[in-house]
């Protein structure tokens, strides 16, 4: 009889193993992995709505795109233009899931010289994010005011945010481009750094349209094995994304335990890291249209063409 009862239980159990995915998930260290802290934490505990995960934090682009190309990572948040680049380089190999991080960008400044963009001109800005939707959204904003980069402007790159933060904070009179946190970082360690401008709201301006910074992809491959976890894993990240926004000081606990960002930082931050998921129909409209004014400026910035339909996983 127990045997019997074993065997029952234990054909019980097969379904579970057998639909249990195991999602390897890696993002940047900023509002990206911010995010997915909440569904981090969850997941120490067993699956998640039908999935276990191993996630990853990085601190640069660098780290992250050869996972995904060399398929050690199923599912990776990105900067947008890097997410173009990638399906155009391996040939529709990624499909992107969602928009997850809107305008985060600001000039920061250790002085009080800057006040608009023409008083950049002279000045050298650190930053980080080269090739990336960072660039793009400086480069516009140089160049629709008349600032030529290498002659009226220049830009001194760095490998992570932390690195712009550190020149910042050495040198008076420096400017850097910053994302949150690492601009709340900064104005926290040093009263003489100060937020210069504002470059969501100047891409704003001059496009009407939103600055989007942040996308999660995954490989298609994964997909098409796996589109029901991949649909979960979706809402699973949208609940830790309700969460980290409607409870700031838990969420930002949880981004100082996973070593994202110190959590007094981020509990000034978060408000302020734009944190979303937008999927479906309207994702693929307000990133088409981002993508389409990026081709128009270089299209080198979306891997020299616009990605086809089922570059959206819809």
């Amino acid at each position: 009889m127990f045997k019997r009862f074993s065997l029952i239980l234990l054909l019980a159990l097969i379904p579970f193993y057998l639909f249990s995915a195991e999602i390897n998930v890696t993002a940047l260290r900023g509002p990206t992995a911010m995010g997915m802290v909440k569904l981090m934490k969850d997941s120490e505990s067993g699956s998640v709505n039908g999935n276990d995960y191993d996630f990853t934090i990085e601190g640069a682009i660098d780290a992250v795109t050869p996972a995904i190309v060399r398929g050690s990572t199923d599912i990776a948040a990105v900067p947008a233009n890097v997410s173009s680049v990638l399906y155009n380089n391996t040939d529709g190999g990624i499909e992107v899931l969602a928009i997850n991080t809107l305008g985060v960008l600001y000039i920061a400044e250790k002085g009080d010289s800057v006040h608009s963009v023409e008083d950049l001109r002279g000045k050298t800005i650190y930053s980080s994010g080269n090739g990336a939707t960072p660039e793009y959204a400086l480069r516009f904003v140089l160049e629709s005011a008349g600032l030529e980069i290498g002659r009226d402007v220049f830009i001194e790159w760095r490998s992570e945010h932390a690195e712009c933060v550190a020149a910042l904070e050495a040198n008076d009179g420096a400017v850097a481009m910053l994302p949150q946190p690492f601009l709340t970082s900064a104005l926290l360690s040093d009263s003489s750094i100060r937020v210069a401008l504002d470059l969501n709201d100047l891409w704003m301006e001059a496009m009407g349209t939103e600055l989007i910074t942040g996308v999660v992809i995954a490989r298609t491959s994964f997909i098409e094995e796996n589109e029901d976890e991949v649909r979960a894993f979706l809402s699973s990240y949208g609940d830790s994304v309700d969460f980290v926004n409607g409870n700031i000081s838990e969420g930002a606990a949880l981004v100082g335990e996973y070593g994202i960002i110190g959590e007094k930082v981020a509990n000034l931050a978060i408000p302020g890291c734009n944190i979303t998921l937008i999927t479906g129909e309207e994702m693929k409209a307000a990133l088409s249209n981002y993508l389409g004014v990026l081709y128009s400026m270089n299209p080198k910035s979306v891997g020299g063409a616009l990605p086809n339909e089922d570059y959206y996983f819809i």
